[in-house]
């Protein structure tokens, strides 16, 4: 275990991971929403989280990016740029130019990221001596051991300390490992203090996550249906709705269980 930073003073950072290079649908962190980029949602939603000093949207320095570092710029959000293919390396360096004690990790595809969840997370960190903790969903509790209990994918939230980070940063050396930030912290259980923020409910089979058209289309039925009414709602509501308009899950399920997350823990 390392040794942690005095969580009374620590400065928790959010960053969003952001470009514009999709292969499967190019831009989409910029798509509009509502009339507003989709990527200006996840900063609205994480302004309402509690104990977040500060958003940072972490991009890469490729030329196609200069979209994203616009739209921060108009909108005075902190942004940084670093390597495209080595991930751990553009969050260490973001989180270490912006002081960050604290790191939350959020990915710009996930529009659906609820604020009392993140809060929740956060104070859980804060009070706790884990060095990482993350809501029960996508690769890091793809295996068994938590089946039955993950939240929807595209919840995803990640609460870590910049002591792990940096181990990861010096450590990781596999691919899998430095293109996806914290698989180096979670696959080492018998290193790190980690926990995983289980869900009562088992919703593995929700896909809440913009990687397709369809997923686009899918958030953008809930948006039209919720936001306008309460630009504040939360994963009960979109659960509610849901369950009220069932079919509309039909739209992305194909997509369901085609993440790779299993190449992970080969």
């Amino acid at each position: 275990m390392t040794e942690l930073t005095d969580k009374k003073s620590a400065r928790v950072v959010a960053f969003i991971q952001a470009r514009m290079g999709s292969t499967r649908l190019p831009g989409k962190v910029l798509m509009p929403l509502l009339e507003k980029p989709m990527l200006s949602y996840i900063v609205e939603r994480l302004k309402k989280a509690e104990l977040v000093d500060e958003i940072v949207v972490a991009t890469s320095e490729r030329p196609e990016n200069d979209k994203i570092r616009e739209f921060c710029k108009k909108n005075s959000i902190s942004c940084f740029s670093g390597s495209e293919d080595n991930v751990l390396d553009r969050f260490y360096k973001a989180a270490k130019e912006n002081h960050a004690d604290i790191v939350i990790r959020v990915t710009g595809d996930c529009p659906l990221i609820d604020p009392q969840l993140v809060g929740k997370l956060v104070k859980f960190f804060l009070e706790n001596e884990y060095e990482y903790i993350s809501l029960a969903t996508g690769a890091g509790v793809a295996n068994e051991e938590f089946k039955g209990c993950r939240f929807p994918d595209g919840t995803d939230t990640e609460v870590f300390n910049f002591e792990v980070l940096e181990i990861a940063w010096k450590e990781a050396k596999e691919a899998l490992e430095t293109e996806h930030v914290t698989p180096f912290i979670w696959k080492r259980p018998e290193r790190f203090k980690l926990y995983s923020y289980k869900s009562d409910v088992d919703y593995s089979q929700m896909r809440w996550v913009v990687d397709n058209k369809e997923d686009f289309e899918f958030i953008e039925a809930i948006y039209k249906a919720l936001y306008p009414k309460n630009p504040n709602f939360g994963m009960n509501d979109v659960l509610d709705f849901l369950k009220r308009n069932p079919i509309l899950l039909e739209k992305n399920k194909h997509f369901v269980g085609s993440e790779g997350y299993e190449e992970f823990w080969k």
